[in-house]
């Protein structure tokens, strides 16, 4: 297993195709400070253009997942138009900025990202949960979209990603109220994907099933679910189509059928491109 710190807040581990992506802030709660938002986004970052990659877990140490952003670091950076000047840039100049990337790089992974949450999973922390693929969470987890505490909106992908996964009434609920939803809760509306006693064994228990499938499949499915949620119905059948003929009869796919045949894993290569 290898091991990789990010600005000492972010650790990147890696086994096989799996790598596990931990918040490292716990005496903090794995709150938002600016050492943290350079951590996640250049851990992030890291992982985009690995072709051996298969999956991703994303956890926090200690208590929770994340309490989110750390207000009293910022104020102590100053809160005047600089700081919000540096957040509010895009990054690389792509359509996300500084405060944004730290969610919106879970979608440009081009692999499944499973974020294990427990404890609080507030703010930020919230958004960079919801930016994942999916989330398991333990019986010990809140979630509150908490901007409206600091008189803001959630400005972290949550008009993505939170209208993406529950009903308009319900995200605007829990955006003007800001108040604490429990585990079972989080599930029945979609912010959560399932409960578990051990969030993170079940986290990397549902990655490892993921590294054993064709990483062209697993690529072309989330780019094609991310990429058709909100286009036409001709701009969705154009892109299915022209995954899947990427896909048909090249050697992964073609190894998907033997080893489906055979009732052995797979042997697949890192995809090219």
């Amino acid at each position: 297993m290898s091991e990789t710190r990010f600005h000492d807040r972010v650790t990147v581990s890696r086994e096989g195709g799996v790598a596990t992506v931990t918040l490292d802030r716990p005496d903090k709660l794995n709150a938002l400070d600016m050492p943290m938002f350079e951590g996640i986004i250049e851990a992030g970052m890291s992982l985009c253009d690995d072709p051996s990659l298969r999956a991703v877990v994303l956890c926090g140490a200690g208590r929770a997942f994340c309490a989110g952003l750390d207000f009293k670091s910022f104020m102590a950076l100053g809160a005047g138009g600089d700081m919000v000047e540096t957040m509010l840039t895009p990054v690389d100049g792509g359509p996300a900025n500084r405060a944004q990337m730290v969610a919106y790089v879970w979608r440009r992974v081009p692999v499944p990202v499973v974020a294990a949450v427990h404890g609080v999973c507030f703010g930020g922390g919230l958004q960079i949960a919801l930016a994942a693929d999916m989330r398991i969470v333990g019986a010990d987890t809140e979630m509150s979209v908490m901007e409206i505490k600091w008189g803001l909106i959630p400005d972290m992908t949550a008009s993505i990603t939170l209208r993406g996964l529950v009903p308009l009434d319900v995200a605007k609920e829990l955006t003007f109220t800001g108040r604490r939803v429990p585990a079972g809760e989080a599930v029945r509306l979609g912010l959560a994907t399932r409960e578990s006693t051990e969030p993170l064994a079940e986290a990397q228990r549902l990655a490892g099933v993921i590294a054993t499938k064709s990483p062209d499949a697993i690529r072309a499915g989330k780019r094609l679910l991310n990429e058709t949620r909100h286009v036409t119905e001709a701009e969705a059948l154009s892109l299915e189509a022209t995954l899947q003929r990427g896909l048909m009869g090249k050697p992964n796919q073609l190894e998907a059928v033997m080893a489906g045949m055979q009732k052995r894993d797979g042997n697949f290569t890192d995809p090219v491109g």
